[in-house]
């Protein structure tokens, strides 16, 4: 979860006293390393993907599984054993936001040669053997998006109580701050986005309305002084606390490019594929103990961290703010950085004019200039006093201040100074999957549309306004089957001014949907699968690209296996996690049709999860019947 100081944290009013020196010394370090490795060529492909795991208790006498807050210990003996004593040791663990998580990466990146598919999957299974092996009796490793009870009462082992009226971190009426990671900067981020915004986050979310769901639905709180009457909406979950967002575990893909100028073209053409990649991992349609009316969490953990002021949020005239920010700082990108994505960044975007300036005078050009000047609009959250003074041109910490909490479904992430690493892409957007299997199906899936887009010069750009548009829908319940999404129809044209005509003139053509020639909606299935005289489909052009490429008889089948996987998901033969799991609660016989989800629901669910990502039972409506060759 981006940077991971040590020291002596800043309350917020401390922190805002220093702010405009993060940002002023944040984009000096930005301009020594820009100037410092601009003109980098030729970096090899490497990437890597992050698995965030939940660690829970399945207590078999009282029918319950409880968040185990105990991953500070599991994470330091998984670093004593790995790591410490083996620099090239196949796994890394790292902290996460909740005190019931740790997130898994490969020791090393993956190349570039097609071969290294075929061994995602094992170091999958690598990283959840080695974390179960240090697990205490009755623990198990998740990787479930959202924990469905997270916020009810006794969902902690050890069981904790929230303190809403007492000095605390989130001042939550649901979760103790026991449940945030020791690390100080996560309990710092908590208290600081809560100060900053001047009231506690507040995340509503559409309730789904079964038979005996009450109507309206309409919460009481005991414990409330108030802000949570006035915060909580009819017929929606109310929650208050920056854990019930990043508390949720996901799923992520970072990509080295060959220059900067790929990585840009990369992270334009990949932020057309968030919101399909998103709700075809949909994964999470439980908060609260509730069944809602969202299969992803991705709105959750944007109102989780949402730190604007009334006046930033429009709810007052500007006073004592700069800024009318339009998103949360967890959101979609709000400008492509390509010469090709110029003409269809069509959102208003803010930026800090002074450091416009700055960055133009000092050679960076117009796009990127303005991507830097919008993500510094905002203040820092997290600051500690021995990271004040530092030095410029050898360090990059006031800049990744800035830019790590900044969380958008991409993240354009230049080189750490004085390193090997090339320039990246961060591809944020999926929920984490039930098994090692499908994980590395949406992992590979992705891992290879970046070289489809790459070999092909391939272009999916649409205008960014309808890219937000298709990031709503993808939240939408079902929405691999009933939403319809905005995509570009030729997607071989490529960028070429010529053909695609002047900026202005495609601008027009891009107001109205009607005729459009460019783009149109389509249903998932359309975009993945294809649908003859609308689109030929990803997987086909993958198929393609695959047929054309020197492949071993193994990694072809371990490929076409995991894309297997996504056709069924787009089509809906096979469901995705969050149908599946609103089909085990609408089937279990303690529930009441009353969109509730008991103690015992939950400890069921959780068992049959457990064993399905263990193999130790089959699920075929789910993930269909793959050979599993990592058993």
């Amino acid at each position: 979860m981006g940077l991971l100081s040590q020291g002596s944290p800043l309350n917020w009013e401390e922190t805002k006293k220093y702010a405009d020196h993060i940002r002023k010394h944040g984009i000096i370090q930005f301009l020594n390393i820009y100037n410092k490795v601009k003109d980098r060529q030729k970096d090899v492909l490497k990437w890597g993907d992050e698995v965030e795991y939940m660690l829970v208790e399945l207590d078999d006498v009282d029918e319950k599984v409880r968040l185990s807050l105990n991953s500070g210990d599991v994470l330091e003996t998984l670093q004593e054993q790995g790591e410490k004593i083996n620099p090239n040791h196949p796994t890394l663990w790292r902290p996460e936001y909740g005190n019931y998580m740790i997130e898994g990466t490969p020791g090393q990146p993956y190349g570039g040669t097609m071969s290294e598919f075929n061994t995602v999957e094992g170091n999958m299974g690598k990283r959840r053997q080695e974390a179960s092996s240090v697990l205490n009796p009755n623990e198990t490793l998740c990787t479930i998006t959202s924990f469905p009870r997270l916020g009810c009462p006794g969902f902690t082992k050890p069981e904790c109580t929230p303190t809403p009226v007492e000095k605390g971190m989130s001042k939550s009426l649901f979760v103790p701050d026991e449940v945030i990671n020791r690390h100080p900067r996560f309990s710092n981020l908590t208290r600081n986005i809560r100060h900053r915004r001047g009231e506690k986050v507040v995340i509503n979310v559409p309730i789904f309305k079964d038979k005996c769901t009450p109507s309206p639905f309409v919460e009481v709180f005991p414990e409330d002084d108030g802000e949570a009457a006035r915060a909580a909406l009819p017929d929606h979950i109310y929650m208050d606390a920056m854990c019930f967002g990043m508390g949720n575990c996901c799923l992520q893909v970072t990509f080295q490019a060959c220059s900067i100028d790929e990585a840009r073209y990369l992270y334009d053409q990949l932020a057309t594929f968030c919101p399909i990649v998103m709700a075809l991992s949909a994964a999470s349609p439980f908060y609260r103990g509730y069944v809602s009316d969202i299969d992803c969490r991705w709105g959750v953990i944007s109102a989780s961290v949402d730190d604007r002021t009334q006046e930033e949020r429009g709810l007052k005239p500007l006073k004592t703010d700069k800024y009318r920010i339009f998103k949360s700082r967890y959101d979609s990108i709000d400008s492509y950085l390509s010469s090709c994505g110029e003409k269809y960044n069509d959102i208003d975007l803010t930026i800090d004019k002074e450091i416009n300036e700055q960055l133009l005078s000092a050679g960076i050009d117009k796009l990127l200039a303005q991507h830097i000047a919008h993500l510094f609009i905002r203040d820092p959250l997290s600051i500690f006093k021995e990271k004040i003074h530092l030095d410029d041109e050898n360090e990059s910490d006031h800049f990744e201040n800035l830019q790590s909490t900044n969380w958008q479904t991409m993240r354009f992430k230049p080189p750490p100074p004085n390193s090997d690493i090339g320039w990246r892409v961060e591809f944020r957007p999926m929920e984490v999957q039930l098994t090692d299997f499908e994980n590395a199906a949406y992992v590979v899936f992705v891992v290879l549309l970046t070289r489809v887009i790459l070999s092909y010069k391939l272009d999916f750009l649409i205008p960014l306004s309808k890219v937000d548009k298709n990031m709503k829908v993808a939240q939408e319940r079902n929405a691999v089957q009933e939403g319809m999404f905005y995509f570009r129809k030729d997607i071989f044209k490529g960028c070429n001014p010529v053909l695609d005509g002047t900026s202005s003139s495609a601008q027009n053509g891009l107001e109205t949907d009607g005729g459009n020639e460019e783009y149109t909606l389509m249903s998932i299935d359309t975009i993945i699968n294809g649908k003859e005289g609308v689109f030929q489909g990803l997987i086909p052009i993958l198929n393609c690209y695959l047929e054309n490429m020197e492949v071993d008889v193994d990694t072809r089948c371990t490929i076409l296996n995991y894309l297997k996987l996504i056709k069924k998901r787009a089509s809906g033969e096979l469901m995705t996690m969050a149908k599946w799991m609103r089909e085990f609660v609408a089937a279990h016989p303690q529930y009441k049709q009353d969109s509730v989800i008991t103690d015992k629901i939950n400890y069921d669910l959780f068992r049959k999860c457990d064993r399905i990502a263990k193999g130790e039972e089959q699920c075929p409506e789910l993930i269909g019947n793959p050979v599993n060759k990592f058993k």
